[in-house]
């Protein structure tokens, strides 16, 4: 099915001062954000904390990354699956990423770097950290609105502390030719929350509730919010985690960051109970992310309609 170029994801400004909870302010953010979760599983997010120089230096850092060679890319390895570099996929030839974690502790960006260049690269590292760091205050104030939206802020705390975060630093080849061609396939994220910021080269498509694609155009200096099923679990399906993919044309490459919220190994990803009632059965069992992220990336998971309903669900 082609994309639906009529619709478009809200847009929501985190740029409004004083956005304090609390504050009337801060309620109108919050309503919009739930509605929006609640219809597409994610928003375009305008978010002016992060400086002109950062948001342009990561594109430059993620070129100079992905420009290494192909040994030295696969240096990049993780004990999780698609925390390391992931490329050279028959299925996918013009995508190709990698996995940074704990991005926002300069420590761990500084130990990746010297992995990648043993003589040291400052600017990379601390670009990385920066912007992973300052980017991590709005995916904290999104789960903050979401929690106070569904009643359960009391959780606050340790939902804040049972996860890391993992940036996701993706490339995706031009394909030379003005036909349309995969560039990833359509899935849902299985972390807690995504926020995504590309360059100029347009691809990322979202699928509605309703099985049509929007083709996602955002500004410059906007972010894509979206949820992943680790969300979706926790708040018993009342907010959606949306299919999305990316679709090249042309030549140019495209490049992107995802911050990802993910939840810690050994943490269990449990519906409250305050969110399960006889209008909301409970959807699915207990689960470790990591454990369940294991189970996805199997045949059994990559085969499954939803690799999260037949891993865990009531």
């Amino acid at each position: 099915m082609g994309s639906e170029t009529s619709l478009r994801l809200p847009i929501i400004d985190f740029s409004t001062q004083p956005l304090k909870p609390g504050t009337q302010e801060w309620n109108t953010v919050r309503d919009q954000v739930r509605e929006a979760l609640e219809e597409f599983g994610c928003f375009e997010a305008q978010f002016d904390k992060i400086p002109l120089d950062i948001r342009r230096a990561i594109f430059d850092a993620l070129q100079e990354l992905f420009d290494l060679p192909l040994q030295t890319k696969l240096r990049n390895v993780s004990r999780k699956p698609f925390h390391g570099y992931v490329g050279q996929y028959p299925e996918v030839p013009l995508y190709e990423s990698m996995g940074i974690d704990d991005a926002n502790i300069h420590e761990k960006v500084e130990s990746l770097t010297k992995i990648l260049w043993p003589q040291g690269n400052p600017k990379f590292c601390n670009t990385i950290q920066s912007y992973s760091e300052q980017l991590s205050e709005l995916d904290q104030i999104i789960r903050r609105m979401i929690l106070e939206s569904l009643g359960v802020e009391k959780y606050l705390e340790e939902h804040m502390e049972s996860t890391n975060y993992l940036l996701r630093v993706m490339k995706y080849k031009g394909p030379q030719t003005t036909e349309t061609k995969l560039g990833l396939n359509a899935h849902t994220d299985k972390n807690i929350v995504t926020i995504l910021y590309q360059n100029q080269i347009e691809g990322l498509e979202v699928q509605t509730k309703n099985d049509k694609w929007i083709s996602v155009k955002p500004s410059p200096d906007s972010f894509i919010a979206m949820i992943g099923d680790s969300l979706y679990a926790w708040a018993n399906g009342r907010l959606h985690s949306p299919y999305h993919r990316v679709m090249m044309t042309g030549n140019e490459a495209r490049y992107s960051a995802g911050l990802f919220s993910i939840p810690k190994a050994g943490y269990i990803v449990k519906a409250p109970e305050e969110l399960v009632d006889d209008d909301h059965p409970l959807l699915f069992k207990p689960f470790d992310h990591v454990e369940f992220l294991g189970f996805y990336f199997t045949e059994a998971g990559q085969r499954a309609e939803s690799a999260l309903m037949t891993y865990c669900g009531v």
